[in-house]
């Protein structure tokens, strides 16, 4: 670790995004796209007090990314771990928290397991993704429990105004890696209204790799299967709505993934998963008053998984996540905006295992001032949430901000979060514990930014302490709340527009400790690394594009004990692309340039060099 990081000290909530953000994006220079996720309001990214990473449609495509490990690895603040390649478990570990520690939304509906607080990175198809919001430190002030490490939002696609626009990609690359999508998207000005609609379908396939280094007595992962782990899936979306009027609007969303994946496994565990993932969410905004913008939203998500060994069905597991929400934001008086607003949550599993109990229910309520006081910006939040398992939990937020000379800012941030313990954890037959409390933290931040003709920069320094960490006692054979944390790390990123290169590039430095009592105290928390770097650069000469993007992470430890040491490693992409029109381009990528050998978990193989090549029609 560097020296200098040991002295930094039934029915949708939530959903807040559709139209407006499409809408709002357009007025904006593209230095600062709207952000919806940090105040649960629209803002453009300079405005928010939060630390904030937007990673839109044409930042994607420039990249050639294709899923949302592509997406999220070497972001600030961000660490991943794949048990794999394509469709494989990936786990997310923002500023060091744990993966559970994290919120995931789509279009604003909550997803992820209840079961076992896994999200679905790997089943999150990326062709109909629009935009991804990644919003860094505490934010359960405002989203309730999960929101520990922060947020992640992800907007699919959204249509406007104007004739049908056809997009098709069609490519293949290594191990036999196909990826087909299609959509369209349209609207109509008429007497009654405007409205507007995308819809997508998406198909991808890999034979893949053999993911695990098993050895025929069980060693490394525990299995020996030498066999390729391929995968499967085929997706798509719907949104659409209607502006009856400048008062009036809704809309709806609709999203499935359904995955076929291979892994090597056992009898027991089964070596083939069947998962499907859907978001369904509608909202209604009016504005009954000119200050005042009322907001009532509800959705569903689904996560429903099957398990299979050799073909023969072992056990499913559904989950399904229920949420309402009311929301109203007042404008008081110019520059000063107030939040308050009611969420209900209902979880609800269904499953052969007997679970003491498969359902229970969650109320929030929330309120927020943002606004600008004496030259300086401030956002104040607090939350209240009621569950019938654990009681009620109250979490506050205070962030704070001015402006300095030169284009500089300097922002300070302090809040509370928590996460509730997954049915699992309460509820498995034979190993839950009822009686857990709720995991608790509280953050504090510092940071200074900066905005400049040639770019913009950020540096970000925090102190996170988790409190009540769910984990095995053996004592008393079950999950108890016994373990604490302390992660202290440092975020540095900027951006760039130098003779026509884009540049981008970031530094994490990370100090993730376990702060148990305990043969552990002191060591690092497995499975992040305590650097990561990542850099890009872009450019276009004519109707060729050319880039590259360089990752380089740090060691990690795989486990508590910091026994099984994972060694670091640096990766190198190049892209490049040609554009017979504006409409028509041929795309080519190559990951993993050096064919490096490296491991995120123990004994889970990486890909190595591949290419990826496709065609794209997008008028």
């Amino acid at each position: 670790m560097s020296p200098a990081l040991s002295v930094v000290p039934s029915l949708l909530a939530l959903a807040l995004v559709a139209h407006p953000v499409a809408a709002q994006v357009e007025d904006v220079d593209e230095l600062d796209p709207i952000v919806i996720t940090a105040a649960r309001t629209a803002q453009t990214a300079d405005e928010a007090l939060a630390s904030v990473t937007v990673v839109d449609r044409a930042e994607m495509d420039r990249r050639q990314s294709h899923t949302m490990t592509d997406v999220m690895r070497g972001l600030p603040g961000v660490d991943i771990s794949t048990n794999g390649g394509l469709g494989h478990n990936t786990n997310i570990y923002l500023r060091g928290a744990r993966p559970d520690h994290t919120l995931l939304l789509i279009d604003g509906v909550r997803i992820g397991s209840a079961s076992s607080g896994f999200l679905p990175w790997a089943s999150i198809p990326l062709g109909l993704v629009e935009r991804v919001e990644v919003v860094r430190g505490p934010s359960s002030s405002l989203y309730g429990s999960e929101a520990i490490g922060g947020v992640v939002q992800v907007f699919t696609r959204s249509g406007e105004v104007g004739p049908l626009r056809p997009r098709l990609l069609i490519g293949a690359g290594s191990d036999n890696r196909i990826n087909t999508q299609f959509g369209v998207s349209g609207g109509t000005d008429t007497d009654f209204g405007t409205g507007w609609f995308d819809a997508g379908l998406g198909f991808e396939q890999t034979q893949g790799f053999n993911v695990c280094d098993g050895t025929p007595d069980g060693g490394g992962c525990g299995v020996y299967e030498f066999d390729d782990d391929g995968y499967r899936n085929g997706n798509g979306s719907l949104r659409a709505g209607w502006a009856f009027s400048d008062r009036l609007e809704i809309d709806l969303n609709f999203l499935r993934s359904e995955g076929d994946l291979e892994y090597d496994g056992s009898a027991f565990y089964g070596n083939e998963k069947r998962q499907v993932l859907q978001v369904l969410g509608t909202r209604l905004t009016a504005k009954p008053l000119d200050p005042w913008t009322l907001t009532l939203s509800a959705g569903r998500s689904w996560d429903d998984s099957e398990i299979f060994a050799n073909g023969e069905f072992i056990n499913r597991l559904d989950n399904r996540r229920d949420q309402l929400s009311w929301q109203n934001d007042i404008a008081f008086a110019p520059g000063q905006l107030a939040t308050i607003g009611i969420d209900y949550l209902r979880d609800e599993l269904s499953t052969p295992t007997d679970y003491d109990e498969t359902s229970r229910e969650t109320t929030g309520v929330f309120g927020q001032y943002l606004g600008r006081l004496l030259g300086q910006d401030l956002q104040l939040s607090l939350r209240h949430d009621d569950n019938e398992q654990y009681g009620g939990k109250t979490t506050g937020d205070a962030r704070w901000g001015i402006a300095l000379e030169n284009g500089l800012r300097l922002t300070a941030a302090y809040g509370t979060a928590f996460k509730a313990p997954t049915f699992n954890d309460l509820y498995y037959p034979g190993f839950g514990n009822p009686d857990l409390e709720p995991e608790t933290s509280w953050s504090a931040e510092l940071g200074l930014s900066g905005r400049h003709v040639w770019g913009e920069w950020a540096l970000n320094a925090y102190q996170t302490e988790v409190d009540e960490l769910i984990a095995f006692d053996a004592a008393t054979y079950s999950p108890m709340n016994i373990d604490q944390a302390r992660i202290r790390g440092l975020e540095l990123w900027a951006t760039a527009d130098l003779s026509g290169w884009l540049l981008d590039g970031n530094l994490t430095l990370l100090d993730p400790r376990n702060d148990s009592e305990g043969p552990n105290d002191g060591n690092l928390l497995p499975r992040r690394a305590q650097q990561t770097v990542r850099l890009d650069a872009d450019r276009r000469f004519g109707q060729i594009d050319v880039g590259a993007t360089v990752f380089v992470s740090g060691r990690r430890f795989d486990d508590d004990e910091n026994a099984v040491r994972l060694d670091g490693y640096s990766l190198v992409d190049l892209r490049a692309a040609y554009a017979f029109s504006d409409a028509l381009r041929i795309e080519g990528r190559i990951e993993n340039l050096f064919d490096e050998d490296y491991e995120t978990a123990a004994y889970f193989n990486q890909p190595g060099r591949t290419l990826f090549l496709a065609l794209r029609y997008e008028p």
